[in-house]
């Protein structure tokens, strides 16, 4: 039960002298020994004598335990604070539910406090692009540069919302953004005389997308040297020459050629690429890459998401006596024979493979070629981060191609006092490269 003096009234500050009753109220307290723990505690209401004071009547309030309003003790909304800010709703409340904390991600988030706005923007605003919900809704991030610490949410990504922004918050001297168009519309029409920079993020993220389209633009050199050095050319065997390879029809493949071709159609009929991205809820990026990449590389990147699976370094065992015995071998006879050689697999891998030999959509069984963006990470990682077999690996790698060791010496020699210098060592590389 409550006791000690009278409080004084929240409204006008005046002690109270006369209580008007009392009652009982439930806080939930933090979990003792795993269990749940509640308090059960009595409180004075009080009259309010002021006749200048709005209130007539108020509860006193315990310091440290309660607050108006609240089912909880103050140090269990701590506690529950402190989980929104690391994890969020969902997450929050999985943890919760393991520590006995009876709460649900609705009441998480709803102790997530806004911060106050400054009136004036910051001297280096960066500004970017997040998805509450991806492909669908989208919403702009303003942030404090030098602070480090986020100034605004905007509830989208318009040229528009930004601009208002702008003009209610003048003060930015930089700002630091992605190449999106519509950042650059708002910023030309609200802040003329800001310098608009490109933030280092975003530099590197290009740059790595460079280098992983010069990776499938040379793919061919790359398999070829690959070939080369382990011997494995195909050659044409005596007894049965294997069906021509094809792409498969795996679902990611249909996909990828139905939204090139979306893509493609909507292009050509004068769609600009924020209307395509809400017509077919695509992210810009996205439409962006399908309408200026070819469809053949889109596919070959498709195609190599795939991880090898436990039947690769049986394959060119299964290859030569399909192709000895004229494609009349069957499935569960290569199966017996792949599993005495430590196959591990089941029997209905080795069929589907038997089965795309026949139907000619197989791929060939050829040396190991690291894919694009294994490349391109050890590419645009430090030296010193990459192990002896990586750098091995990329020196192969580089030694296949030129135009590769041309990006990679671009990608490698990145320093800010030589940028001019390095952009224009890459205007001068070809196009192609």
């Amino acid at each position: 039960m409550a006791c000690g003096p009278a409080p004084r009234c929240p409204g006008c500050r005046v002690r109270a002298r006369r209580v008007h009753s009392s009652y009982e109220r439930g806080l939930a307290e933090r979990p003792l020994t795993g269990k749940r723990l509640q308090v059960r505690l009595r409180v004075r209401r009080f009259f309010c004598d002021r006749s200048s004071c709005r209130r007539r009547t108020f509860v006193e309030q315990v310091s440290g335990l309660s607050e108006r309003y609240r089912r909880s003790s103050l140090g269990l909304k701590q506690w529950l604070h402190a989980v929104a800010v690391e994890l969020g709703g969902r997450p929050g409340e999985r943890l919760c539910r393991k520590m006995s904390l009876p709460v649900g991600r609705s009441r998480l988030l709803e102790l997530l406090e806004s911060p106050p706005v400054p009136e004036r923007a910051p001297r280096v605003l960066g500004v970017d692009e997040f998805a509450f919900r991806k492909g669908r809704t989208y919403g702009t991030l303003l942030v404090d540069v030098e602070a480090s610490r986020v100034v605004d949410v905007l509830p989208d990504r318009t040229s528009e919302t930004f601009a208002t922004w702008l003009r209610d918050h003048p003060g930015a001297e930089i700002i630091c953004r992605d190449r999106a168009t519509a950042y650059t519309r708002a910023v030309k029409e609200a802040a003329p005389h800001a310098l608009e920079v490109a933030d280092r993020w975003h530099l590197l993220q290009n740059l790595a997308a460079s280098v992983e389209k010069t990776r499938h633009q040379h793919r061919a050199c790359l398999r070829k040297r690959a070939d080369e050095e382990t011997g494995r050319i195909p050659q044409a065997p005596s007894l049965m020459q294997l069906p021509l390879h094809e792409l498969p029809r795996t679902p990611i493949i249909e996909r990828t050629r139905r939204r090139y071709a979306d893509v493609q159609e909507l292009v050509a009929a004068g769609w600009t690429v924020s209307a395509i991205a809400r017509r077919l809820n695509l992210d810009r990026k996205t439409v962006r890459r399908f309408r200026d990449t070819d469809l053949d590389q889109l596919l070959a990147s498709a195609n190599e998401r795939h991880p090898a699976g436990v039947l690769e370094p049986f394959k060119p065992y299964l290859n030569t006596r399909f192709i000895e015995s004229l494609g009349q071998v069957s499935g569960s006879r290569l199966f017996l024979e792949i599993r005495e050689r430590g196959y591990r697999g089941s029997r209905q891998v080795v069929r589907k493979h038997l089965a795309a030999l026949r139907a000619g959509n197989a791929e060939p069984v050829r040396a190991d070629v690291p894919s694009p963006r294994k490349i391109t990470g050890w590419i645009t990682r430090p030296r010193e981060a990459l192990t002896d077999q990586q750098e091995e690996r990329l020196l192969e790698v580089r030694l296949a191609c030129p135009d590769i060791t041309r990006a990679c010496d671009l990608a490698r020699n990145r320093r800010g006092s030589f940028l001019l210098e390095w952009i224009q060592q890459a205007e001068q590389t070809p196009r192609n490269q």
